[in-house]
């Protein structure tokens, strides 16, 4: 078994590490069907200039976002997340973007606090007019995160066989923390 980023984004095509200059970050957005989508989607038909490294999960309404499915975003190798809906008082449900809101503000503080750089979450309202903004949200937000590098803190979070423990573990863990040795793990 392999990493998911193991051939994009850990290694170049000929097997060597990228380097800095190399680096392509990978954004999960999480959009709006009713909005955000088609302004991504008007934004693409428009063939506006923006970056082609974010991968669109479209849901009925942000407010049906957990903030889990932006875990596990990072879990699964974004280097960022883009939750995007309607604006306000222009929700298809009333007001599911004001509940995706106020989650994503205590998510984002609560990502901050376990050391998540904020920058690598962004929140945006975005109509379905709107799709030079969608652009901007989407350049805005690459740019934020090729400036911060690669999200490696999931590799802690990878199973055994994919990432080493005392590997994935090296500056991840407090100072003056112990992390196991490579016997102890295979014992």
């Amino acid at each position: 078994m392999t990493s998911p980023r193991s051939d994009t984004i850990e290694r170049g095509a000929g097997g060597a590490p990228l380097s800095d200059a190399d680096f392509e970050p990978r954004i999960t957005a999480f959009v709006c069907n009713w909005c955000t989508y088609t302004g991504a989607d008007l934004a693409g038909t428009s063939r506006l200039h923006m970056a082609s490294n974010v991968r669109i999960i479209r849901l009925p309404c942000t407010g049906r976002i957990d903030p889990l499915f932006i875990v596990k975003a990072f879990e699964r190798g974004a280097d960022g997340v883009i939750v995007s809906g309607c604006h306000p008082a222009d929700c298809h449900y009333t007001s599911g973007n004001y509940h995706a809101r106020r989650r994503f503000t205590v998510f984002h503080d609560i990502m901050a606090f376990v050391g998540v750089d904020p920058r690598r979450m962004t929140f945006s309202w975005v109509s379905a007019s709107e799709g030079a903004k969608w652009r901007d949200v989407v350049n805005e937000t690459v740019a934020n995160v090729r400036e911060l590098g690669p999200y490696e803190a999931y590799r802690a979070l990878a199973p055994d066989d994919v990432v080493p423990w005392p590997e994935a573990a090296d500056g991840l863990a407090p100072a003056g923390a112990s992390t196991p040795s490579a016997e102890e793990v295979a014992s």
